[in-house]
């Protein structure tokens, strides 16, 4: 095995000396935008669309945009997904639909069913192989290459409902893995398949010590408390004493710059920390730089990306795009502008707004970060405040005060005529100052948002600091039936969701 993993990690170091031919970024989208159109022309879209009249136009792009609305998932399902469902072929791709991914539900509908066809299953495993050349940039031990890889995603179990198959993407991405991974894959499929998340981690911390794992995959906020019940539960100082190959970890969901303070603490030696960027509607990229703060996305595989400005032109206060919004493609963005992401894909989805706010860290690598979603900005009052703001003002409140904060969330609501926040805090530090809290975010927001610095001075009248046990938050997920995986909690509370948040406090207070 030391061989092989000798083998692997020469042939990525080899393969990066040799300079392929690479087209630019506008080629390469122009060309993924005619296949995906060629293909689907003879769809019920495609035929609604004309998108032969499109692929015969002089300026493809200009002719697409004024053709194909903006569709958001209430609309795509609405008009055409529901024909999936209900067991139609050639909707919006031509096949008919044998699996469907059930999205999280952090925003819009409580239970999206996304298409996942064929040719996005190969998109999958297509940007996966780009991800593993990657790793040659990294300084990853060869002996890792031959090391269990442990994702901890959603249950693998799926459900049958007529001609179609439902579950977590993750369980459909497992039901398609090549057989050689097999032996990697951890905790297995008599693991992964239990459809209770509880059940799950308690098996895999109980079989921890079986394995030698090498990479662990997942969203952080579950990941840190896996690794933290393993330490516990076999009685020791760091995860390195369970499995000393660990190397890599790999992340993707939310920023992980909250957690990364709290997650050193986990380990016994450095590991590498890689990003990458996965969503029910497909895989989109990953950090191919170590060292740099950027997501690099893969533009020839099956995905045509098209970036709206977020601002005012463009959405309303509560993040809904408006009609005809100015959309770009990648050779046309700049950096530092904050962008609202449009998809149209090899899974059906045209022109689709999949909730993600992101800003280019660099438009030569196009390399981008994720700042936010469309729905979870909080302006009551021109404020701006994105999730990554949020972020920081979190982790520089672990830093100045020495504590771990595991989730958040904050609310905007009407105040003395004016407007205030709520921040709620979840850390299992005990005698929390929540006025010192307080400064620190108020503080740091002032400094890295101007707009909130303004509103502070006018109509941002009050800020407020909630500090519960961490479990509080998971408690809440449970009561929604979304505990552990690729489930996270959102960092802005509005409207109904707000008000059954406040409801479970009040019912948990009591």
């Amino acid at each position: 095995m030391a061989i092989l993993g000798n083998l692997i990690s020469r042939s990525l170091r080899i393969r990066k000396k040799f300079t392929f031919k690479l087209g630019t970024p506008r080629q390469y989208q122009l060309q993924v935008l005619r296949r995906l159109l060629g293909k689907a022309k003879d769809t019920q879209f495609g035929q609604h669309y004309k998108f032969q009249e499109i692929l015969n136009s002089p300026n493809i792009t200009v002719q697409y945009r004024s053709t194909i609305p903006v569709h958001n998932y209430n609309k795509m399902h609405a008009e055409w997904w529901h024909k999936c469902l209900e067991g139609q072929a050639n909707v919006s791709w031509p096949e008919k639909i044998k699996y469907f991914a059930l999205s999280s539900g952090t925003s819009e509908s409580a239970s999206k069913h996304i298409p996942v066809t064929r040719d996005m299953l190969k998109n999958v495993k297509k940007v996966g192989v780009k991800q593993l050349y990657s790793m040659a940039n990294f300084n990853i031990p060869p002996k890792s290459f031959t090391k269990g890889i442990l994702m901890l995603g959603g249950t693998t179990a799926l459900y049958e409902k007529g001609d179609y198959y439902e579950g977590d993407m993750s369980g459909i991405q497992a039901k398609n893995i090549p057989r050689w991974f097999r032996r990697f894959y951890k905790p297995g499929g008599n693991i992964s398949r239990k459809p209770n998340w509880e059940q799950r981690i308690k098996l895999i911390v109980r079989k921890a010590k079986q394995w030698d794992v090498g990479t662990v995959c997942g969203v952080p906020a579950w990941v840190q408390i896996v690794l933290a019940e393993i330490i516990k539960y076999h009685g020791v100082k760091n995860i390195h004493e369970i499995w000393p190959n660990l190397a890599v970890y790999i992340h993707g969901g939310v920023s992980f710059e909250p957690y990364r303070d709290s997650f050193q603490k986990l380990l016994g030696k450095p590991i590498n920390f890689i990003e990458t960027y996965m969503a029910s509607e497909g895989s989109f990229g990953f950090q191919a730089r170590p060292g740099v703060r950027g997501i690099k996305l893969v533009l020839n595989t099956g995905i045509f990306y098209e970036f709206i400005p977020f601002n005012e032109e463009n959405f309303t206060a509560d993040g809904e795009v408006k009609p005809n919004p100015k959309a770009y493609m990648i050779h046309e963005v700049v950096e530092d502008v904050e962008y609202a992401v449009m998809l149209s894909t090899c899974a059906g989805a045209w022109r689709y707004l999949i909730g993600d706010v992101v800003k280019f860290t660099s438009v030569k690598e196009h390399e981008i970060v994720i700042v936010g979603r469309t729905k979870q900005f909080l302006s009551l009052c021109g404020e701006h405040m994105s999730i990554d703001n949020m972020n920081k003002a979190i982790d520089m409140v672990q830093k100045k005060m020495g504590i771990t904060i595991r989730e958040f969330t904050v609310a905007g609501f009407p105040y003395d005529g004016l407007f205030a926040h709520r921040w709620y805090i979840g850390t299992d530090d005990v005698n929390v100052d929540s006025n010192r809290v307080r400064e620190i975010i108020d503080q740091t927001l002032s400094e890295v948002n101007d707009d909130y610095a303004v509103e502070r001075t006018s109509a941002l009248k009050e800020l407020f600091v909630e500090v519960l046990p961490n479990e509080v938050f998971i408690d809440y997920m449970r009561a929604k039936g979304k505990e552990g995986a690729m489930n996270k909690f959102p960092r802005v509370m509005k409207g109904d969701k707000l008000k059954d948040w406040e409801q479970f406090l009040s019912v948990k207070s009591v």
